[in-house]
């Protein structure tokens, strides 16, 4: 049986987990205020120990690339790529939104939305509902959306939607009046987690949706701020 060891620093939180088939064998999380490049590192070597692996016994290495905070997921994905580079492991890019949504467990056909703060009043967001076999399946692709272009996308929604993300109560607060079918996740699975990651890039692992270390790359759905304000300035002048 494949394991994989996948690691998530979309947010302020960073974490790391390990999952052997659709079992997790060990995680880590902290939100300790320190940078992900102090944490995240340290985190993985002690992982690799206390569940008795090496890097070489892994059959892929995976990341959340994306979306998220930019500095966050860069290392994120440099990590990852370091590790691969090591032993020639394939890699998977997970999204930060499908991570989340495959924590959660609810009935056939709820929605879940994940809803990540990209600040400039804006989302980022995708929706995704429960099979029969309890799994999430994509309905939008990843998006940057303001918090009135999502209510637009949900408003005519007739079923639960359960929110996750760091982005949840934000979005709670601003359309649960106009939207009664809102509802959080409960906090332990709410916000991204490694162990999400894992489970979702088992699944591309076994589909053969992996590429190179080389290849692997952050999937932003906006430039940066600072290219943004460059952009501006240039477009002013």
């Amino acid at each position: 049986m494949p394991i994989i060891l996948a690691v998530d620093t979309s947010a302020k939180p960073v974490s790391c987990a390990i999952a052997q088939d659709q079992r997790i064998l060990g995680s880590f999380y902290v939100n300790n205020g320190l940078t992900h490049s102090q944490t995240l590192m340290p985190m993985i070597q002690h992982l690799l120990e206390i569940t008795g692996l090496t890097v070489n016994q892994l059959d892929a290495v995976a990341v959340n690339a994306g979306p998220g905070s930019f500095t966050g997921v860069r290392i994120g994905v440099s990590a990852v790529k370091g590790l691969a580079f090591t032993d020639n492991l394939p890699c998977v890019s997970v999204s930060t939104l499908e991570a989340m949504a495959v924590q959660v467990s609810a009935p056939c056909g709820t929605l879940v939305c994940g809803t990540m703060d990209a600040r400039c009043q804006q989302v980022y967001t995708a929706l995704f509902e429960i099979n029969q076999a309890g799994k999430p399946v994509r309905l939008t692709a990843d998006a940057a959306l303001t918090l009135n272009q999502l209510e637009e996308m949900l408003k005519n929604q007739d079923r639960p939607i359960i929110l996750v993300g760091d982005g949840s109560e934000l979005t709670y607060k601003a359309l649960n009046s106009t939207i009664p079918q809102l509802s959080l996740a409960p906090a332990p699975v709410r916000y991204q987690n490694a162990s999400g990651t894992a489970l979702v890039a088992m699944e591309k692992l076994l589909s053969d949706e992996t590429v190179t270390a080389e290849d692997l790359l952050p999937e932003y759905l906006r430039l940066p701020q600072a290219e943004r304000e460059l952009n501006s300035k240039l477009a002013s002048k």
